[in-house]
């Protein structure tokens, strides 16, 4: 086999032994052995924060002999945003808008039972916050009924995502389908919740239904793991504050 060729599916080997956080150019870089961590198209990575930096740093350095790369959520979240997001800011933001839409926290089940006294107690103090801080009006509805939210109220979640940074943007973009929703996704992003906080009310259906029937291994794991994905996402905006 030639040398430095990867067969599909290989995982590339760990070719470093240091992982260092330099600050330079007003941000701050991750080192491997002294050399920049370059981002799938070529480019130096680097990041706004110290903290953000150390994040990406662990990553790096909890490596084994092989780079797993599809777990490392903050590294690809920061090529994302150094990639990606600078040039596809205003189509990222109207995506999150188009969840505001039909947004999960505005559809409730039919009043008069368990289910839907839970999602009143869990959803209506996030949207009331949004109302009042965020100036963001929601049509709530019960059942299979559509709701159309004003257009003012998509207009102004797009705008509130334009005035985030690339790396918040970027948080924001990862957390809406995450929840399928972008109050949510926005609500973690100003410290309103947690990550887990912010999982436990997206699931608020799949947790009734679990109760009543059961869940099995499969679905289990994909909680867990989403779950993981949520409280990274709240560590990523801490390292962003």
């Amino acid at each position: 086999m030639q040398k430095g060729f990867i067969e599909p599916g290989e995982k590339p080997k760990r070719f470093y032994k240091d992982v260092s956080v330099v600050a330079e150019d007003g941000a701050f870089s991750v080192k491997l052995d002294g050399r920049n961590v370059r981002s799938p198209k070529g480019g130096k990575l680097s990041v706004p924060t110290m903290a953000l930096a150390e994040m990406v740093a662990a990553e790096w350095d909890a490596q084994g002999k092989h780079i797993e790369i599809a777990a490392m959520h903050i590294t690809r979240l920061a090529f994302t945003a150094t990639e990606a997001i600078p040039q596809a800011r205003d189509a990222t933001a109207s995506q999150i808008a188009q969840y505001a839409a039909s947004d999960l926290l505005c559809y409730f089940s039919e009043s008069g039972n368990s289910l839907y006294d839970r999602q009143v107690a869990g959803w209506e103090p996030v949207l009331r916050r949004a109302e009042h801080e965020l100036a963001l009006v929601f049509r709530r509805a019960t059942g299979i009924v559509h709701a159309e939210q004003p257009e003012e109220t998509l207009e102004k979640v797009k705008a509130l995502a334009l005035e985030l940074d690339d790396f918040a943007l970027t948080g924001v973009a990862f957390g809406t389908p995450l929840f399928g929703s972008a109050v949510l996704a926005l609500s973690l992003q100003r410290g309103w919740l947690t990550g887990e906080e912010s999982w436990t009310l997206s699931r608020i259906d799949e947790a009734y239904q679990e109760e009543k029937w059961g869940v099995d291994e499969e679905a289990a794991e994909r909680t867990a793991r989403l779950l993981e994905e949520a409280r990274m996402l709240e560590s990523w905006f801490k390292a962003l504050a």
